[in-house]
């Protein structure tokens, strides 16, 4: 190892000049966009063409907003450190968006956008009620909130870290930038500053993981290093829930949390609903895929590069750093920081990822808050203007108490866990509750009202008791025989103590959490693995639900707008006889007949898609035949 890295001379690396320049940079051009579109559409001061861009926003732009929305600073400062601490079992995630973002493609943005909704929560009170909608609106805003505020605190602390600017100081700073951008362009400046900010995460993580590979002689003895440490493990089945990370809870418990964020959170529906049709809504989640699937790949190899620079001297124990959190920052600086702009350039792209999430949430949460409360509870504003108007205050004011809560996100341990138990218990009761609505045309209001507060409380009640009884996860050891103790000041008697002290306090550690699973009834409860939170919650809000719909009486299904509920086998398995598909619609009036009269011309297309109205519509066409009308609405279907 060279001699001025940090487990060296005992010092961190700070910013250079063209450091800050490029980082300044990156702030500038993010404000910039959002002046521009200020400007630009200083004419168009209507709430949908500030929330929703107009519904003219193309799939390139729209796909760039919805792969960095949740993959943020967290992403990049997270998922690292839970390398580093544990084991590559997290990796599984990239499977898990196969299952979250395939679903949220093909069934949830398709069944939204044809409802011609701005925000999700309206289909809750045209499937139930308003108390439904107003419940799952303020689920949403405080779940919003509380991200937001992880996203101003993760990057403050690596600029912390390797800068020594204030921390709060950041916080506030990078809130007011990104309140200014959003407050004044909107949705257009929001999916095109995502786009900008896309292009720099994928350059600082490359930047980083290229000269890691190349310092610490390739990839090849990286990864042996690493399986010889025990960090490398893909093969743990284990169906026990207490398990932290199998695959099980990885593919199917992250699956579930995931598909809450990508098909109705409110933050990536409204960016679909920027497209101006439903196909290209689609292809713009279908092509967030591959690179929502590429950044995260690449953040779990740079946290395998990083243990194994640091796997002889851990800069927690060292002293170097006070959390896991700032691993990344400090990995850079020591690898960086001779390369005047580089760190600049990753650090940039850790902000650039909250900043575009952030972004994104201001917007959604407006749009909630203007949709849901305002005009659920009656208020009417005299003129599009004014509506525009309240709607920016909004983010604003928003943007002011994400900047409030930081403080309390900062209380909460590390980050990456910390936001996945606090999104899993409310991810679950409104991912369920949607589910309910859409698959099960029995619930009632009852139902989907009880089933989401029962759902809340038996999530807190975990979540909760396992912060209360301290339930941790024993991370996997780390060395500090190659720390430079000396540097630190401190005698080689005294190294020694500590190394003993350090071996004990692991075993003892382990020893604990055993003793404490064995300890109480309700400790196994404690320690599911968060994964399985969102998944949990979904259950509950099902056979709650379903269970008091039918004491308080069923919903006919025949009596409701097909719209309503989405017709799952059909979507599942179109290849199945359609006599076998209307079974499984169980009541509900999919099946409408609608008549066109005109000679079939080059335009019938255009006139099919205007006629189409739900699944499985059956279209007759007087010049020809049955077959080929049949033919023509199944192809507008397809498309």
């Amino acid at each position: 190892m060279a001699a001025d890295y940090s487990i060296n001379t005992g010092e961190v690396r700070t910013f250079g000049t063209v450091d800050y320049v490029l980082f300044v940079l990156t702030l500038l051009v993010s404000a910039g966009i959002g002046v521009f579109y200020a400007v630009w559409d200083r004419r168009n001061n209507t709430p949908q063409e500030f929330l929703l861009g107009g519904q003219k926003m193309q799939v390139v732009p729209v796909a760039m907003s919805l792969m960095v929305t949740f993959v943020s600073s967290l992403t990049l400062l997270g998922y690292p450190a839970e390398m580093y601490n544990y084991n590559t079992m997290f990796w599984w995630l990239v499977v898990s968006f196969l299952l979250s973002v395939g679903g949220a493609a093909f069934i949830f943005i398709p069944f939204f956008y044809r409802l011609g909704i701005t925000s999700t929560f309206e289909y809750l009170e045209m499937r139930f009620s308003k108390p439904v909608r107003v419940i799952g609106s303020v689920m949403m805003i405080i779940q919003t909130l509380l991200y937001m505020a992880f996203l101003l605190y993760a990057p403050s602390l690596a600029l912390n870290a390797v800068t020594g600017i204030n921390l709060w100081g950041c916080v506030a700073g990078m809130g007011v930038v990104v309140t200014f951008y959003t407050t004044l362009g909107g949705m257009k400046a929001v999916l095109w500053t995502d786009t900008f900010q896309a292009g720099v995460i994928v350059a600082g993580l490359l930047a980083i993981i290229i000269r890691g590979i190349t310092v610490q002689g390739g990839i090849t003895r990286i990864w042996d290093i690493a399986d010889n440490r025990s960090r490398i493990l893909f093969d743990d089945f284990s169906v026990d829930p207490k398990t932290r990370h199998s695959v099980w809870s990885m593919v199917l418990g992250a699956g579930c949390f995931w598909l809450a964020l990508y098909g109705v959170n409110q933050a990536q529906v409204q960016r679909c609903l920027s497209c101006p049709s439903v196909s290209k809504a689609k292809l713009a989640m279908l092509v967030s895929l591959p690179g929502l699937m590429v950044i995260v790949s690449l953040s779990c190899l740079l946290g395998v590069i990083m243990f194994v620079f640091y796997s002889d001297c851990d800069p927690i124990k060292f002293g170097l750093i006070s959390k896991f959190d700032q691993l990344v920052p400090l990995y850079v600086m020591d690898t960086l920081g001779s390369l005047d702009g580089l760190p600049g350039i990753f650090v940039s792209a850790v902000v650039s990822g909250s900043l575009s999430s952030l972004s994104s949430g201001l917007n959604a949460l407006s749009a909630v808050t203007f949709r849901d409360i305002l005009e659920g509870s009656g208020w009417k504003s005299s003129s599009e203007f004014k509506s525009t108007v309240v709607s920016k205050l909004l983010v604003a004011g928003y943007g002011l108490g994400a900047v409030g809560l930081a403080w309390v996100v900062s209380q909460l341990g590390g980050i990456l866990q910390a936001l996945y138990v606090v999104f899993g218990i409310l991810n679950g009761p409104v991912l369920g509750v949607f589910t309910l609505g859409m698959f099960f045309p029995w619930a009632n209001a009852w139902g989907a009202v009880v089933g989401e507060i029962v759902s809340l409380a038996v999530l807190l009640w975990i979540g909760l008791g396992a912060l209360l009884n301290q339930v941790t996860t024993p991370m996997n050891p780390t060395s500090t025989v190659a720390c430079n103790w000396t540097a630190m000041g401190v005698s080689t008697t005294t190294v020694s103590s500590l190394n003993a002290t350090a071996i004990l306090a692991v075993n003892t550690t382990v020893a604990g959490d055993i003793a404490e699973s064995e300890a109480g009834m309700l400790e196994p409860l404690y320690r599911m693995s968060y994964m399985w939170y969102t998944g949990l919650g979904m259950i509950i809000v099902w056979g709650v639900g379903l269970l008091v719909s039918f004491i308080t009486g069923a919903t006919d299904p025949s009596s409701l707008d097909p719209r309503l509920i989405c017709p799952l086998v059909s979507k599942l398995l179109p290849c199945l006889p359609l006599s076998c598909r209307e079974r499984c619609y169980c009541g509900v009036p999919h099946k409408q007949k609608s008549a066109a009269r005109g000679r079939v011309s080059g335009t019938v297309m255009e006139e099919i898609s205007k006629l189409f109205t739900h699944e499985d519509t059956v279209f007759a066409f007087d010049d020809v035949g049955s077959d080929e009308g049949k033919r023509l609405a199944e192809m507008a279907y397809r498309r």
